[in-house]
């Protein structure tokens, strides 16, 4: 089969080359992307890891040390999927519709168990997990569903240029975009990734500290922390770190789970610490990979769902009771946080303004006693337009273990947003000169804790500093612009005169 190293060194050409991919899968009676790629992410995620296993199996040859592959004949990619795989072969060779019963009677039933059998590793059991909500796959006919392994079997480290896996994830996350669209479900569990890369820069998480998204969506935070911490490893003990001890999260949605592990591992992170249930009920669905993790975190960064109503189950586990999934999500976020530890949080501007509720008010304080609250950036309207959600919104950034004595503010809300210009890293460019030192300029202020408990906990941005735009022509341009007009008005009357 040919090598399509050359088409593929651009993501623009590796965007074009998933799309034929889905445009397969969309004719194959999976017509929405939030059928597309569940299926699409189950099969990509065992192509990516049978090539990651068989350089695995090399390098520990070369090093003469012993090897466990995660899968053997004929479950590995390279034997079933593969079109030269002799598992595949075989099949073809045999009865009509023989290679879709094995799909769908043995490789998936198998995939989904491995978690179960005696010994099963951190890797057999997120293979496991990926496949959790697949029961088989709905790809119409046996000649599509070989159409659509034989162009993914084409997308090979080697295939994609040096910046390797990267490129692939990102394409990955336009796909999970294309679930937030046309007001799909999907939309929720999408942060723009370049107010993600904000919130990262700014936390700054170093290696040997945990990061933890109690709402994780498909991993978005999770992996752009790993892509901000690589660049500070120096070790093959750092990199041992990232990779196996440092990410963790929480996700209650049985389509996006699996999705979160696969895009985590795609961006190489070998063990995602991902549990499975609802992190405000406490309701468990699967906890295997959270096994060992630390009852406190060093650093969060998350976007809880906006506007989300909850009912009692969820309530009773906190101080502060509300309906308000964002509110009970800054409690549980405050409650988990070492002392020392920080967060970066997307808040909904009613959270920050109602005073009059108990718990919105409560929870403020709380946040304002047990933290240092020392950012909030106020966001246009329309950021999260592209997820299908027009909340006005803000960035919290805190650290627990000491009282806020004031906030810097810092606000970005007059800045027109749209699907086609949305907000980008430019944007911010004075915002990380000022943070530093704080400085106060037209976008930016501060505000005292007396002057915040006098408003009832009102956190809500409120410009001091910004200037009106003001009219900068002088008094000739606007006599000469009077005259024009009074000139048309006298012709106009003239002409009505005549009529």
């Amino acid at each position: 089969m040919k090598n399509n190293h050359r088409n593929l060194t651009s993501p623009q050409s590796l965007n074009a080359y998933i799309k034929s991919i889905c445009d397969i899968m969309r004719r194959s009676g999976r017509a929405g992307a939030l059928q597309y790629v569940p299926e699409l992410t189950w099969m990509l995620f065992l192509r990516i890891l049978d090539e990651r296993e068989q350089r695995e199996e090399e390098e520990a040859k070369a090093l003469g040390i012993s090897f466990r592959p995660s899968l053997k004949y004929p479950y590995r990619w390279r034997d079933w999927a593969s079109p030269t795989g002799n598992k595949r072969l075989e099949l073809q060779m045999g009865t009509l519709g023989g290679f879709m019963a094995f799909v769908n009677g043995e490789l998936i039933p198998y995939l989904r168990n491995l978690k179960n059998k005696p010994g099963a590793t951190p890797r057999q059991k997120v293979i496991s997990e990926v496949f959790s909500s697949t029961e088989r796959t709905y790809i119409d006919t046996e000649r599509n569903l070989l159409d659509i392994l034989d162009k993914i079997n084409e997308l090979s480290l080697s295939n994609v240029d040096e910046t390797h896996m990267f490129t692939l994830s990102q394409v990955y996350e336009g796909l999970l975009l294309k679930m937030g669209e046309k007001n799909n479900d999907g939309g929720q569990f999408f942060t723009p990734r370049e107010i993600i890369r904000v919130m990262v820069k700014v936390v700054d998480p170093e290696i040997g500290e945990t990061v933890y998204d109690p709402c994780c969506g498909t991993g978005g935070f999770l992996a752009q922390s790993y892509q901000h911490m690589k660049e500070k490893a120096k070790t093959a003990s750092d990199i041992e770190i990232l990779k196996t001890k440092t990410f963790y999260g929480r996700e209650k949605e049985n389509l996006v789970y699996p999705i979160a592990l696969a895009n985590l591992v795609l961006q190489e992170i070998d063990e995602p610490h991902i549990w499975h249930g609802n992190t405000l009920t406490g309701l468990e669905v699967y906890g295997g990979l959270f096994k060992d993790a630390p009852a406190l975190f060093d650093v969060i960064l998350t976007n809880p769902p906006f506007g989300g109503k909850e009912g009692k189950d969820a309530q009773t586990q906190f101080a502060y009771k509300t309906s308000s999934t964002q509110v009970l999500f800054l409690q549980h976020v405050i409650d988990s946080l070492k002392p020392g530890g920080r967060c970066g949080i997307v808040m909904d501007e009613g959270v920050l303004f109602r005073t009059n509720e108990n718990a919105f008010v409560h929870t403020k304080r709380k946040l304002l006693n047990e933290c240092n609250l020392w950012c909030i950036v106020s966001l246009p309207p329309k950021v999260f337009v592209n997820a299908g959600a027009a909340s006005k919104t803000n960035l919290l950034f805190f650290t627990k273990g000491k009282p806020t004595e004031e906030i810097w503010y810092y606000d970005l809300s007059d800045i027109n947003v749209t699907k086609k210009q949305p907000l980008t890293l430019q944007h911010f460019e004075e915002f990380f000169k000022l943070l530093p030192i704080r400085a106060i300029s037209e976008r930016s202020w501060t505000v005292k804790r007396e002057d915040i408990e006098e408003k009832n906990y009102d956190l809500k941005a409120v410009n001091p500093n910004r200037k009106e735009k003001e009219d900068k022509r002088t008094p000739l341009e606007l006599i000469r612009i009077i005259e024009f007009q009074a000139e048309q008005i006298r012709k106009s009357v003239e002409i009505l005169k005549k009529s």
